[in-house]
């Protein structure tokens, strides 16, 4: 089981972020903050973020969702860890499965690594495991990795097409990056 990056090499990864409590946005750039502080984490871009409909628990308030993409030094593992970590410090506690959440902080992709049964035990399958079926997840991915391709060689604008019938997602025009006085 993997505990630090194949061949001790940097790794670039897609850290999903999603909040609907409290002040969403305020939670995402909370977030965004401390996994930039996180050692061995390298936080390159961010994504857009996108106002959606709950997932799995439809009575609960919308929530606001983004992607970062970073660099790491961590293996699958601690990384999980590390996102773990981030959402306790902010506050995260157990509710209902996909019910309301300060912040939810999930693992997307890995580089090409792909874990299903030898660490899912420990709560981790990567390529995220239902992110195919998620326009919330999809959507901020897309601005980072348009090319991304999911199961069966898909697009993933053909993925959001699919399920934009049935799935509400829309971009707003708030950052989570914010602009410095100069």
């Amino acid at each position: 089981m993997p505990n630090r990056c194949p061949d001790s090499a940097l790794v670039r990864g897609y850290v999903g972020l999603g909040s609907n409590l409290g002040d969403r946005l305020g939670n995402l750039r909370h977030a965004l903050l401390r996994l930039t502080g996180t050692p061995g984490v390298r936080v390159l871009r961010v994504s857009a973020v996108y106002e959606t409909a709950p997932w799995g628990y439809p009575n609960q308030p919308a929530f606001l969702n983004a992607v970062a993409e970073i660099e790491s030094a961590l293996g699958p593992i601690q990384l999980v860890t590390a996102l773990q970590a981030v959402e306790r410090g902010i506050g995260r506690t157990a509710t209902v499965r996909w019910g309301p959440r300060k912040i939810d902080l999930d693992l997307l992709l890995y580089g090409d690594f792909t874990a299903e049964h030898a660490l899912s035990r420990r709560g981790l399958t990567v390529p995220h495991a239902a992110m195919h079926e998620r326009a919330f997840v999809l959507a901020p991915l897309a601005d980072l990795r348009p090319d991304y391709r999911g199961p069966g060689g898909e697009t993933i604008a053909a993925i959001l097409a699919r399920l934009a019938p049935r799935q509400s997602v829309a971009r707003l025009t708030e950052s989570l990056i914010q602009s410095r006085p100069r």
